[in-house]
């Protein structure tokens, strides 16, 4: 029997959302009528999702989108897929689709935003000394795959962005400044918000990193690694003439493209590790993980006490060499 193919779909849309929460459980069931996976923000300013189906269960969902007059503007970025990228569908309302929490600052990408770029006029931009490359992302995203010389903000949430450019507004100004996130989505509220802030020159990649990978033009040039994505496939590839490893592992510096969570539950860090790093250190971040009682890595493992204090004797004897 052949295997049914499947494909991911990521998308989103900036429009007025009449009785949003109502409409985010009207879509809930919808998507389990049809048997999506996913999960998907509604909120009064649009709609932010990413789903995942066969090919006949995804294009019922893009042809009863565009049907629907609030979202027949959707544009979907489209992915093939050996399975389902979710486990279960959640459509779940959000006051905010993006969280920038600027309150009476807050920005409306529908009237104010940056400079839309195609792949094209992104890639000949990227080599204009004059220009500064600003990643909207967070710093685990960034470790993964960037542009060639892009800044890497030390944010772990994109709420935490607005601040950070207010403590390196020298930094930016009198520069042309290109930002860019997976999709879209972020970039296009966030330099709307630039815009505010003064900065004259603000652009952003139109479609995010995901259309730059699949234009046929640019082919994902001067992108280096992979493109963290918010779904069980971690990450996909985007430079589609070179494959340049940036990610390092957390202990070792070796590059590596494995993104693992924490072994302790109350810490869920996402860290880039080996499966012999992960072995050895117990799939944990810091000594304090690794003895947390919940360490999945050594529950999964089946390890027991006597086992798990030798290896933390290993792991003492060998950051001491390392110091030595």
């Amino acid at each position: 029997m052949e295997k049914e193919s499947y494909r991911v779909l990521l998308y989103y849309l900036y429009t007025d959302i009449k009785d949003p929460e109502e409409r985010a459980q009207k879509h809930l069931e919808y998507c389990k009528s049809i048997g999506l996976k996913g999960r998907i923000l509604i909120a009064d300013e649009g709609i932010n999702g990413t789903v995942s189906g066969t090919y006949a269960q995804t294009d019922q969902y893009m042809k009863d989108m565009k049907a629907d007059p609030a979202f027949k503007d959707i544009i979907f970025k489209i992915d093939e897929a050996d399975g389902h990228a979710f486990k279960k569908m959640h459509v779940r309302y959000r006051p905010e689709l993006v969280t920038l929490r600027l309150n009476e600052e807050d920005v409306d990408p529908r009237e104010v935003t940056g400079n839309y770029l195609s792949p094209t006029e992104w890639y000949e931009k990227m080599q204009d000394p004059n220009t500064i490359i600003l990643d909207a992302r967070n710093t685990y995203e960034y470790d993964l795959g960037h542009f060639d010389g892009a800044i890497r903000p030390d944010i772990e949430y994109f709420r935490e962005l607005p601040e950070w450019v207010d403590k390196n507004r020298e930094m930016l100004e009198g520069k042309e400044i290109l930002t860019y996130c997976t999709g879209g989505i972020r970039c296009e509220k966030f330099s709307g918000w630039l815009v505010e802030k003064g900065f004259d020159k603000v652009n952003h990649l139109e479609g995010g990193i995901v259309s730059y990978g699949k234009d046929p033009e640019v082919r994902g040039r001067r992108w280096n690694g992979q493109c963290y994505v918010f779904d069980e496939r971690i990450s996909v590839p985007i430079n589609q003439e070179e494959h340049v490893i940036v990610g390092r592992d957390h202990f070792t510096g070796e590059p590596c493209e494995r993104y693992v969570n924490c072994s302790n539950p109350a810490c869920n860090k996402q860290i880039l590790l080996s499966e012999e790093t992960e072995a050895f250190y117990l799939g944990a971040c810091t000594h304090e993980c690794r003895v947390s009682p919940r360490n999945r890595y050594v529950i999964a493992q089946g390890m027991t006490e006597a086992e798990v204090n030798a290896q933390l004797e290993k792991i003492e004897e060998h950051l001491h060499a390392a110091q030595r």
